[in-house]
């Protein structure tokens, strides 16, 4: 039965922000089938494609996306041994407790994290002082590999953030008009060490091509009510120092790592700093909290959280606009204060 291709669905109700205009095409799908079949839509249609998890770390332009957003629901579960065969689209939230009711332990940690297995595996989504690099084993990925096109025509690959998310975008982006349509594709395996993660990064987010299927996470046995004893301390903590009751994207900032030099003249300035950074490491959420007007600051319907600052909240039904506004201002006024140049963990979708 061939897929369901929709037009003009509002993408807000499909992010944890809940901000963001319409997909000029729509699918869900569920296997690599639909998938290829989904991308073989976007050749003949020359569409760009953004490929959607859980829709956290996300913001989509108010105008939205013009092109084709498949929705990955591909929530497979099966444990073998200490080894669990998982699909992309699975919530990473439900995987949480279902390695817990299985005697299974080192991932208590991603407890409350929303999103997908696929988006937590790009993004290298960790708490803690873990992340999803310490309990990946491998990942089964569709890598696109060529496209048909005439030679005036290029299309290139680039990859987006926010779930399993690989965005393909042809040259009609910049001004030209693509002509052609998806020629090839392979199915792939990384290991842990292919996958080349780093702080909130991997090659998923690096080389642009990949969407990401299934994977297999490697396990430690593990005592129940110890696990879940774990799992309920860990959300009771974000649920006391994370602005919950609102739609967000998560944290919107990575927490910068600063240069020696530079680290210990911001010592000497806020001496605070010497009981919280960890390896060169300053909280973006601390930073942003030292700056006065900043916190609870608002523009139109977004808010910096009063409790905590490294969220940007949508209060009121907040415009994309609302939201890159409050950012640049964040970003100006910390390179002014602490000459530090903040980066983005959310990633920006239509713009």
């Amino acid at each position: 039965m061939p897929i369901k291709i929709q037009e003009n669905i509002s993408l807000s109700k499909y992010t944890s922000f809940k901000i963001g205009g319409p997909a000029r095409y729509f699918c869900v799908v569920k296997d690599i089938d639909e998938i290829k079949e989904a991308l073989e839509f976007t050749g003949k249609k020359k569409l760009k494609v953004f490929v959607l998890g859980g829709g956290s770390n996300l913001l989509i332009a108010d105008k939205g996306f013009d092109g084709l957003v498949i929705r990955i629901q591909n929530s497979k579960f099966k444990i073998q041994n200490s080894n669990i065969i998982c699909g992309s689209g699975l919530s990473l939230a439900k995987l949480v407790f279902e390695l817990a009711e299985a005697d299974l332990t080192d991932i208590e940690w991603a407890a409350g994290i929303p999103g997908t297995v696929g988006g937590a595996i790009a993004n290298n989504a960790g708490a803690f002082g873990k992340c999803m690099e310490d309990v990946v084993k491998e990942v089964e990925v569709l890598e696109i590999n060529r496209w048909l096109h005439s030679p005036d025509r290029a299309v290139e690959p680039i990859a987006q953030k926010g779930s399993t998310s690989t965005h393909l975008l042809p040259s009609s982006s910049q001004g030209g008009q693509a002509r052609g349509e998806l020629s090839q594709w392979n199915q792939r395996m990384f290991t842990n060490k292919q996958c080349q993660f780093s702080y909130r990064n991997s090659i998923f987010k690096k080389e642009k091509k990949y969407i990401i299927l299934d994977a297999v996470l490697k396990l430690e046995k593990g005592d129940q009510e110890k696990n879940k004893k774990t799992i309920a301390e860990i959300l009771e903590s974000r649920r006391e120092k994370q602005p919950l009751e609102h739609p967000s994207a998560g944290s919107v900032f990575k927490n910068p790592v600063v240069d020696g030099a530079h680290l210990e003249k911001l010592k000497k300035e806020f001496p605070e700093l010497n009981e919280i950074v960890k390896n060169n490491t300053i909280s973006a959420g601390w930073m942003i909290e030292q700056i006065e007007g900043l916190k609870g600051k608002k523009i139109g319907g977004a808010m910096v959280s009063e409790k905590h600052c490294n969220f940007i909240v949508n209060v009121e039904n907040a415009k994309a606009e609302d939201v890159i506004i409050l950012i640049s201002l964040i970003k100006q006024k910390i390179r002014s204060h602490f000459g530090i140049q903040l980066k983005e963990e959310i990633e920006y979708i239509g713009f």
